[in-house]
């Protein structure tokens, strides 16, 4: 929703020496072709230093932009990603190359390894998504934007290996199904997401307490009866039925909506404030029913995740501000990414966006996004 180019202070959180880092960073990309020795080494030569807490460094806020800074950091710190972006087909001519998303997110996150300041300006990544309708000095709702990120960096993407590991990197396979209540026919189908949209509400208008119990909530089927009955194609008429959705395939990278926008008729859009906790490792199997899952065996053993990015909201649904936090996957440190700014956290930070219902104003998550521990071969 809302966002400015507002600061927040953290006083408790310690600045990455980043001119140093930006040294090392260099001396690194000479020595590319060598053979490294050091496991962090490899790792920086095979994903590129913006993935790691050396080479982390900030982006201006060049028009109400913090929204897309914040989904650009959580892109570019997932080096599975970046792996992905390395290897993307170069567009011809010089006009495609400007209007060629994953290509100006490329040139992007290359400027960012090799330079030597703290920050840099993404102009030309920004003038590339003005293109297609997404323009500066406009309100972005961080969700919203993500799904528009995600289709025009899919669509741009011209090897169709590379889209398979993208899809597979990302996306969620549930299957949606309607269940007669009389003699029990069902339909069903599949269908996937990029974001589970979890609600701040049961079915009864109340506030949930955990991250889990929106998770069940989400995957708790519907009792559709009166005026919401479904025709039966069994019955061949109208009839009481159950509606749900079922999971069937998790991604390694799995993106949670915490829904705290919402408006109300004849009012303003508002926002939920109120605290929902979230743990830093998940198991679905802990969480869902068998009945809410649709999944083999195999692919149900690899359903544990940790936590890895937060997109934080400060401030009314109206107007506000965005960073992220993101856990580099090499040192597993958490940093905070706030514009320009990009300092080293800890998870008492984190918790911080849990939200309180007493401060409307506060910090709270948005999106949260979850990486699998043991991540097995991909689903095709």
């Amino acid at each position: 929703m809302g966002q400015g180019t507002g600061r927040q202070t953290r006083s408790n959180k310690s600045e990455l020496p980043v001119n140093l880092n930006m040294k090392a960073a260099a001396e690194v990309e000479k020595d590319t072709g060598k053979v490294m020795k050091n496991r962090d080494q490899k790792l920086i030569s095979v994903y590129g230093v913006a993935d790691l807490n050396n080479g982390a460094i900030g982006l201006y806020n060049i028009g109400l932009s913090c929204c897309l800074n914040s989904l650009l950091q959580v892109f570019f710190m997932n080096r599975h990603f970046t792996v992905i972006l390395r290897r993307i087909t170069v567009p011809f001519s010089s006009a495609e190359q400007r209007k060629n998303v994953p290509y100006q997110m490329l040139l992007l996150l290359e400027e960012m390894q090799r330079g030597k300041r703290e920050a840099v300006y993404p102009l030309e990544l920004s003038r590339c998504l003005s293109l297609h309708g997404v323009e500066l000095f406009v309100q972005h709702d961080a969700a919203q934007l993500l799904l528009i990120l995600w289709n025009l960096i899919k669509s741009q993407i011209t090897n169709m290996d590379l889209v398979e590991r993208l899809t597979a990197l990302y996306t969620i396979w549930v299957q949606e199904y309607l269940v007669c209540q009389r003699c029990s026919f069902e339909t069903n189908r599949d269908s996937h997401m990029i974001t589970l949209p979890l609600p701040m509400f049961d079915s009864r208008s109340h506030l949930l307490r955990t991250l889990e119990d929106s998770l069940q909530c989400f995957f708790q089927p519907e009792q559709l009866t009166g005026n919401d009955m479904c025709f039966c194609e069994q019955c061949k008429q109208k009839t009481p039925c159950l509606q749900g959705t079922r999971l069937k395939h998790l991604p390694l990278a799995l993106t949670l909506h915490l829904k705290r926008f919402y408006c109300k008729k004849s009012t303003r859009t508002q926002k939920i404030s109120h605290s929902l906790p979230f743990p830093q490792s998940l198991n679905f199997n802990d969480i869902l029913t068998q009945e809410q899952c649709h999944a083999d065996a195999k692919d149900k053993v690899d359903w544990q995740y940790d936590l890895f990015a937060v997109v934080a909201h400060l401030g009314s649904a109206n107007f506000g501000h965005y960073c992220a936090y993101t856990r580099s996957l090499i040192d597993h440190q958490w940093y905070c990414f706030n514009d320009s700014s990009v300092c080293q956290v800890s998870w008492d930070d984190i918790k911080c966006t849990y939200g309180n219902a007493d401060l409307r104003w506060g910090e709270t998550a948005y999106l949260l996004v979850y990486m699998k521990k043991n991540p097995q071969q991909p689903h095709p």
